[in-house]
């Protein structure tokens, strides 16, 4: 994405929330803040072409769009906090509570999910179409106790988890965790605007299987950098799953492990995907997006290399 288009996208992020005129001035301080700053606004991006693709109205799909992106802002603006990661930076700039305060990055995290519900029915009720029950039980289902929540609570009480559970066996609650703090949001911004459009049950399936590939790749890519890179690199706090007893996938595994399970779910995701473009040509865009996510999982495998440099691991990349 060029820096043009980002632009205008951050312009939307900010105009999709307008803030009343007697916003108490604490809060539209945190929010201003939050609005002025997000991050690569990559689902704005894929919801309006999965929108094209299943011949869906363009408003709705920025309704959706924004709306996704609100909801992980406020789960990151949650994550932060002092009872949570206890974060000090994020997206190169100082966490919400650390500059505002726990009580205002709470109230903001809370209108961001008020205001992404809002848009989120909207666009619903706006494609219609008789999709509707079911589209809003799949997004309660993700962002609720069976998804988002539940992975959260798993993740700050992970050493509970990590204790009842052998070295062989505690990556695969590492990896339950990601289904539900990283592959959910994933799962609505592809498998939603299917239902919404009408796909098959085929193509539900092969959605769902690509969503849980490409989350599962982002979570360990973003193990690696909390291990691998510094705070200036990553542009948030690194190290923090190790200094708290958080899962990450390459403490549990090893870097090598993480790094081969890296690669087996991209094939995995392409195997999926190629079935899916054939089913769906109007969503052959998601090989574009395959390719730059081949390319940031490339640039982690080579600081692997670069930083543990055993032969096997070299082998690997």
């Amino acid at each position: 994405m060029n820096d043009e288009h980002h632009k205008s996208l951050a312009s939307t992020f900010t105009d999709s929330f307008p803030l009343p005129a007697d916003t108490e001035p604490h809060l539209r301080a945190a929010l201003d803040r939050v609005l002025n700053n997000p991050g690569s606004l990559v689902r704005p991006q894929i919801v309006a072409k999965m929108f094209a693709g299943y011949g869906l109205p363009a408003a709705h799909a920025t309704e959706l769009g924004f709306a996704l992106e609100y909801f992980h802002t406020a789960s990151l603006l949650f994550d932060d906090l002092p009872c949570m990661d206890d974060a000090l930076h994020r997206r190169g700039a100082p966490c919400i509570h650390a500059e505002f305060g726990e009580a205002e990055a709470i109230l903001a995290a809370l209108a961001l999910v008020n205001r992404a519900y809002g848009l989120t029915w909207k666009c619903v009720f706006g494609c219609g179409r008789g999709r509707e029950m079911r589209a809003l039980e799949y997004i309660e289902r993700y962002l609720g106790v069976g998804g988002l929540l539940n992975g959260q609570s798993m993740d700050i009480n992970y050493g509970s988890l990590h204790a009842a559970n052998s070295p062989r066996t505690d990556h695969t609650v590492t990896e339950s965790i990601a289904m539900g703090k990283t592959v959910s949001l994933i799962r609505l911004t592809l498998v939603l605007p299917g239902i919404l459009g009408g796909a098959s049950p085929a193509e539900l399936q092969l959605l769902d299987r690509v969503a849980i590939c490409w989350g599962l790749t982002y979570q360990i890519v973003d193990d690696l950098k909390d291990i691998l890179q510094s705070p200036e690199e990553s542009g948030k706090t690194v190290s923090r799953d190790i200094s708290m007893g958080r899962p990450n996938i390459a403490l549990a595994i090893g870097v090598t492990g993480a790094v081969h399970r890296l690669q087996r779910l991209i094939r995995m995701g392409d195997r999926m995907l190629d079935r899916l473009v054939v089913l769906r040509p109007g969503v052959a865009f998601l090989q574009e997006l395959r390719v730059q996510l081949d390319a940031e999982a490339a640039e982690i495998i080579d600081n692997a290399c670069e930083s543990f440099a055993p032969a096997s691991l070299q082998g690997a990349a």
